[in-house]
């Protein structure tokens, strides 16, 4: 399946783009956003970041074809700002993110990222990396699986499919995504079945684990911060609500502050110290059309912020 990049008009218009500035595509993926970004600079320049070799060879053939403004770098983005420095770039003028996994990676079965393919289970987005979702299945303890299964997937039944799993794992080790499956389902209420796919959390869980998404995000996002110039912004695409979380955490942090709510109620009028604004009070969220044409966008929330002063 090919991958369509969610809100990408939307999302890209947020970073209000210059011809010469400098911008971060912090996930290139199948590099929709980021044709999008250098299509739009003459002298600027585009960096960008993905840990998939696979994505950024089929990028670059996209990408060599509108200009050569543009470094892509095989790194985790939590190293977004060590990356840049390495390059004498210090400021930039908008850097955009677009979380999750992309659809030519769920639909690949030899990646074991999605619950409708059978395959050994993997889940690396970096695939050099040991760690993946076969070695977290079958050795991590029982309590460890909960804890992922409940911290990164809010699943419920965690304890119930991780005492599963351990048990099954005895027998013999789980090796295929169509194994992990058929535990999950044994694992949980059949009336929870028709809501969703049972397996859905327990994926999503692991694949945040094996890639050490979330902690990845909130460094890269304080960094990206900080390397914004005055009139750059930050714009971000999330799929769940634990992405979302730590996105309104941080943007709470540069944008809210407790003596915000005594000088407003003053009658006089006080300049605050804010150095970001948020771009919209409320995410921006697909409209139905989207939503159709590409069912991955139903969950998409669009946030933004903006650098105001030194």
């Amino acid at each position: 399946m090919e991958h369509i990049s969610v809100l990408l008009d939307e999302a890209t218009d947020l970073l209000n783009i210059k011809q010469g500035g400098v911008y971060v595509d912090a996930t290139l993926g199948r590099a929709g956003h980021s044709q999008k970004i250098l299509n739009s600079l003459t002298n600027g320049k585009l960096f960008c970041f993905d840990l998939d070799t696979e994505a950024i060879k089929k990028s670059e053939i996209l990408l060599n074809k509108i200009s050569k403004n543009y470094l892509i770098f095989n790194e985790n983005y939590k190293n977004l700002k060590a990356c840049l420095a390495m390059q004498n770039v210090f400021k930039v003028d908008g850097v955009l993110y677009d979380l999750g996994v992309s659809s030519p990676q769920l639909d690949d079965q030899n990646r074991g990222f999605s619950y409708r393919f059978n395959s050994r289970i993997d889940m690396r987005m970096n695939q050099t990396q040991k760690l993946d979702g076969h070695y977290v299945v079958n050795n991590l303890s029982e309590q460890e699986l909960t804890n992922i299964f409940f911290k990164y997937g809010e699943e419920k039944y965690a304890k119930s499919i991780a005492k599963n799993i351990v048990k099954k794992r005895l027998e013999k080790p789980i090796d295929t995504t169509f194994e992990l499956v058929e535990i999950i389902k044994s694992s949980i209420p059949k009336r929870e079945m028709i809501k969703k796919h049972p397996a859905k959390k327990v994926f999503q869980a692991i694949r945040i684990y094996v890639n050490d998404e979330l902690s990845s995000l909130e460094t890269s996002l304080e960094d990206a911060l900080q390397i914004l110039n005055v009139g750059g912004r930050v714009v971000v695409i999330t799929f769940h609500s634990l992405e979302e979380n730590i996105v309104k955490k941080i943007f709470k942090k540069y944008t809210i502050f407790k003596e915000d709510e005594i000088i407003n109620k003053l009658p006089i009028t006080i300049e605050n110290n804010k150095q970001f604004k948020l771009v919209m009070k409320k995410p921006f969220t697909p409209n139905l059309t989207e939503q159709e044409t590409n069912k991955r966008s139903r969950t998409a929330k669009l946030w933004a912020i903006e650098r105001i002063k030194e």
